[in-house]
C-alpha cells in the first residue's frame, strides 16, 4: 500500500478545477501515494474530471460517491476508506494546488521527528489576507526550531495557541498519521463553518507531536463555497454565525479544565451572538423581516442569545 492516501472532497460546478488539483498531486517529488476523491453529490461529476487523465494516473484514484454531506462529511468518508496499511493521510481541497515538495517535506518531517500531525504554510491572493504565515508565529510564541531547510517549528501547547487565532492553519496543508486516521473525525453537522477548526483542535490534543513547516505546501484556489464572500448583510450570515457558535460550543468542551482558554472561547461566542443580532437589526432598519426561524433555533440551543438581544435593545441601537 502507498505511504500517503490523499483525501479530496469534491463539490464543484466547473470543468477543470479538480484536474488542476490532481495535476499538482501528480507533480509531487514524493510519488508513493494513492488518491481518494469523495464526490459529495457534486453538480459536476468527478468522473468527468478524470476522463482526460492518463490511465496510470486514473488507476491511482478511487472515486467514492455519497449523498451530499458537506466537506466535513466528505472528508470523514475519505478517512473511513483509507487502507489499513497507509501510514499518512493528506488533505487537499479540490480547488487548491500543492507545491511540488509538499509531500516530501511532510514525510521527512514526520519520519525524522516521530510525529503524527503536520501543517505547512499556505499562500493565496488578496482575498486570502486574513490568513498569516506560520513564520509569523516565531514573533509571538515560544517556537522551537527543529531544522532550517525547510524551516520546521514546534510550539508547546499548540492547541492553546490555535485558540488565539487559527488563521495560520489550512486543511490543504494538513497531514496526519496513525492513530489519528483511525480515531479523529469531523463534526459533519458543522457544515462550512469551523468544522475544520474543531478537527484541527482534536488532532492537536490527540497527537503525540505536532510539527509546523514554514515553507508553503499549498496555494489557495477559489471554487464553490456557499459562505465565501458572505458579509454582515448576506442572507446566509445569520446561519453562518449560528454554526460558528455551535463549533465554539463544542470547542469549549475540549478545554473544561483550562479556565483561560474557556474565557477566550466564551468571548468568541459573545462576538458571534452580537454580530448575528446586529445583522438582523440592519434588516429591520431596511424594513425587512428578521429570520425568526433561525433566531428561534439559536435561542433554543443558546438562551444567552436573549441577554445579548436585550443589551442591544436596551440602548445600543445607535451602532
Amino acid at each position: 500500500m502507498a505511504t500517503f492516501t490523499i483525501i479530496i472532497p469534491f463539490y464543484q460546478r466547473e470543468d477543470g478545477i479538480l484536474r488542476r488539483a490532481l495535476a499538482s498531486v501528480f507533480a509531487q517529488s514524493f510519488q508513493d501515494f494513492d488518491v481518494i476523491v469523495v464526490d459529495d453529490q457534486s453538480p459536476y461529476p468527478a468522473e468527468n474530471e478524470l476522463e482526460p487523465l492518463a490511465e496510470g494516473q486514473r488507476s491511482r484514484i478511487a472515486v467514492v460517491k455519497q449523498a451530499n454531506a458537506g466537506p466535513g462529511g466528505a472528508r470523514n468518508t475519505g478517512l473511513d476508506n483509507v487502507p489499513a496499511a497507509t501510514r499518512f493521510a493528506a488533505f487537499l481541497d479540490s480547488d487548491d494546488l500543492w507545491t511540488p515538495k509538499h509531500l516530501q517535506n511532510a514525510y521527512d518531517a514526520l519520519q525524522t521527528f516521530d510525529a503524527d500531525c503536520y501543517w505547512a504554510s499556505i499562500h493565496g491572493g488578496e482575498e486570502f489576507d486574513y490568513h498569516f504565515s506560520i513564520a509569523d508565529l516565531e514573533a509571538t510564541e515560544k517556537a522551537v526550531r527543529l531544522c532550517e531547510n525547510p524551516l520546521l517549528l514546534e510550539i508547546p501547547d499548540i492547541a492553546g495557541v490555535m485558540l488565539k487565532n487559527w488563521a495560520f492553519l489550512h486543511m490543504s496543508c494538513m497531514v496526519i498519521g496513525r492513530p489519528l486516521i483511525d480515531k479523529v473525525r469531523f463534526d459533519a453537522a458543522l457544515r462550512l463553518a469551523a468544522e475544520d477548526v474543531l478537527f484541527f483542535c482534536d488532532c492537536m490534543l490527540a497527537a503525540r507531536r505536532v510539527l509546523l513547516c514554514v515553507e508553503a505546501g499549498a496555494l489557495r484556489g477559489e471554487g464553490i463555497n456557499i459562505f465565501h464572500g458572505v458579509d454582515n448583510d448576506s442572507p446566509q450570515f445569520l446561519k453562518q454565525q449560528f454554526i460558528t457558535w455551535m463549533a465554539l460550543d463544542r470547542l469549549e468542551s475540549r478545554f473544561l479544565k483550562r479556565p483561560q482558554e474557556i474565557e477566550t472561547i466564551k468571548a468568541y461566542k459573545i462576538r458571534a451572538r452580537k454580530q448575528a443580532l446586529w445583522s438582523q437589526v440592519r434588516l429591520v432598519r431596511r424594513r425587512r423581516l428578521p429570520d425568526f426561524q433561525m433566531l428561534a433555533r439559536w435561542a433554543w440551543r443558546d438562551p444567552a442569545l436573549f441577554a445579548s438581544a436585550l443589551q442591544i435593545a436596551g440602548g445600543k441601537l445607535s451602532k
